[in-house]
């Protein structure tokens, strides 16, 4: 980031103090309204869902629309451990994403906690107050027990954007690039660089797909290398790193050993999530790559590998994380949509399943449009991925039974449509009558 958009940031933020508000969406035109949104009109919504059952604060209050969007600060993109006061810009600002794309209310919330299940308990009690979880920027390895936890203790859907959301993403990217690279994804050599919440849920989501994990070779930082069954510390990753164990054990059937280099050798794909770089995945290591080879570098701010050095020595095509370059895999293409989606058929869960069917609609997307070496995966301005993502996932959903509502195709359809299109539509309003400068 240059030093001219630190300033402007800063200066931003400054004047209108933070992102979001709360504002009334009832009509008050009198004072004797407020005896139906209050005292003494209020009491017969409380007494209903008392009377009748928790699942009515989803008819009779916002929590069927409402996201808590949940961070310690201890893994902030780009930024490390940095606590909970600083991160919460952060949070603001995929609660603004929230609202803007996909037309949902969220609410940041950061905690400052001293272990994973002090996390779990506060999160826990804040459970009937919210519609979803979105978990965020939460250091690895403790957010897949927070995830894993959370998911079969809550019931309501609980999402970890760094897991799930880059994981959706990047099954939609790669389905594409490999039509254009014409190799079947599911019997392909794929190189994992860097095992952390990112890639471990990668890994998951491709075993979900239907992709031979056998084919998969995962690789960590210095001193650890390739992972595999044959690894010499493959016992102490059992307590110390167990999504690396659980890795070693579905991968790397050749039991390959060395780094990035010998990983390479004749991989279809690179997907690396792992440290900035540049320099991090060499050129010339991209040479050693198969035919027509596929590089992901997701890094944040600075890819593992610059776009147009993996290009020099052979990359076919080219994704990684940041706007500037084409293919940007970008979680803010998934977490407004599938919230949308689950939100409004009032979800118990997100399963794996779901997740996959986003994936396929981002990529079906894409397709209709016309997919080139530089266009894999939609831009955050196409507005009707958005649609259609919510729609797919919700759709599964309810064919899952983890719906609490069901409705026919077109009424979820237009009811999706409604809800993420309402927020630019009340943006727009408010710019045109100057109440937003």
């Amino acid at each position: 980031m240059g030093n001219d958009l630190r300033v402007k940031t800063l200066e931003a933020h400054r004047r209108y103090y933070g992102k979001i508000e709360v504002i009334p969406k009832v009509p008050i035109r009198r004072l004797g309204d407020l005896s139906i949104w209050y005292t003494p009109g209020v009491a017969e919504p409380a007494r209903y869902i008392s009377r009748v059952g928790p699942d009515e604060s989803f008819n009779l209050t916002y929590r069927w629309n409402s996201v808590a969007v949940v961070s310690d600060g201890s893994r902030v993109l780009g930024l490390g451990n940095i606590g909970p006061e600083a991160a919460l810009p952060v949070m603001e600002g995929k609660a603004l994403l929230f609202k803007y794309l996909g037309g949902v209310d969220a609410i940041p919330i950061v905690l400052r906690v001293g272990s994973a299940d002090e996390f779990i308990s506060i999160v826990k009690a804040l459970e009937p107050s919210f519609g979803g979880i979105n978990l965020e920027d939460i250091e690895s390895p403790k957010c897949f027990y927070i995830l894993d936890r959370l998911r079969r203790e809550l019931n309501i859907p609980v999402w970890h954007d760094d897991q799930q959301g880059t994981a959706m993403v990047v099954l939609a990217a790669l389905i594409n690039a490999f039509k254009i690279v014409g190799k079947d994804l599911r019997k392909s050599r794929i190189v994992l660089v860097g095992l952390g919440a990112a890639n471990y849920s990668v890994l998951r989501y491709l075993e979900v797909y239907g992709v031979d994990l056998s084919n998969v070779v995962v690789v960590e930082r210095p001193g650890i290398g390739i992972l595999s069954r044959c690894h010499p510390m493959l016992d102490s990753f059992k307590e110390s790193m167990p999504h690396w164990y659980d890795a070693a054990l579905k991968t790397n059937k050749d039991c390959l050993e060395g780094g990035i280099p010998e990983a390479l050798k004749d991989a279809d794909v690179v997907i690396a999530a792992s440290r900035p770089g540049p320099g991090v995945i060499k050129g010339e290591w991209i040479s050693l790559m198969a035919e027509k080879p596929v590089v992901f570098a997701l890094a944040n701010p600075v890819p593992e590998i610059l776009p147009e050095v993996a290009i020099k020595y052979g990359a076919e095509i080219v994704a990684t994380g940041r706007s500037d370059y084409p293919n940007q895999v970008n979680n803010s293409l998934g977490f407004p949509a599938v919230f949308r989606g689950v939100l409004t058929v009032r979800a118990k869960g997100i399963s794996d399943s779901m997740c996959i069917e986003g994936a396929k609609a981002l990529a079906r997307y894409a397709e209709r449009k016309g997919l080139r070496r530089d266009y894999i995966i939609p831009r955050m301005d196409e507005g009707e991925v958005y649609v259609e993502v919510a729609y797919a996932v919700a759709k599964r959903a309810m064919e899952e039974g983890l719906a609490r509502r069901k409705l026919s195709d077109e009424e979820l359809l237009n009811e999706i449509r409604e809800l993420i299109e309402r927020p630019k539509r009340m943006l727009q309003a408010l710019t045109k009558n100057k109440l937003i400068h």
